[in-house]
């Protein structure tokens, strides 16, 4: 626990924060629902796995910062299990409009663009 003015804070929180933090920075530079959507047809199956990865990675974060900070723990696991879900469905819906709708493809055959 970390104690501020006599008070303790939450340790589950300020880590789930500063994890959470590093990953979203990298994944949003990294991938998005819509770079799945505009290059489905190339890396849909690279980029699916890496968001179950993600999910997976991102379960255990929550599950320990619940662990740390008990008082807290059913709002960082709601918190965790709502975004999670959300961000799942925003993937996949970026897929399926991909496959559907066939997107720009920044992806080049054989090379990089």
């Amino acid at each position: 626990m970390f104690v501020i003015n006599g008070r303790t804070a939450g340790a589950g929180i300020a880590f789930l924060v500063g994890a959470g933090a590093v990953a979203e920075f990298i994944a949003k530079a990294c991938s998005s629902p819509q770079t799945v959507e505009i290059n489905v047809s190339k890396r849909g199956e690279t980029l699916m796995k890496w968001v179950g990865i993600g999910l997976v990675e991102s379960a255990a974060m929550v599950a320990i910062a619940a662990a740390i900070d008990k008082k807290y723990a059913i709002y960082l696991i709601s918190g965790g299990a709502f975004e999670g879900l959300v961000t799942y469905l925003e993937y996949m819906y970026g897929k399926q409009s991909g496959l559907k709708n066939g997107g720009p493809e920044t992806e080049v055959v054989g090379g990089y663009g």
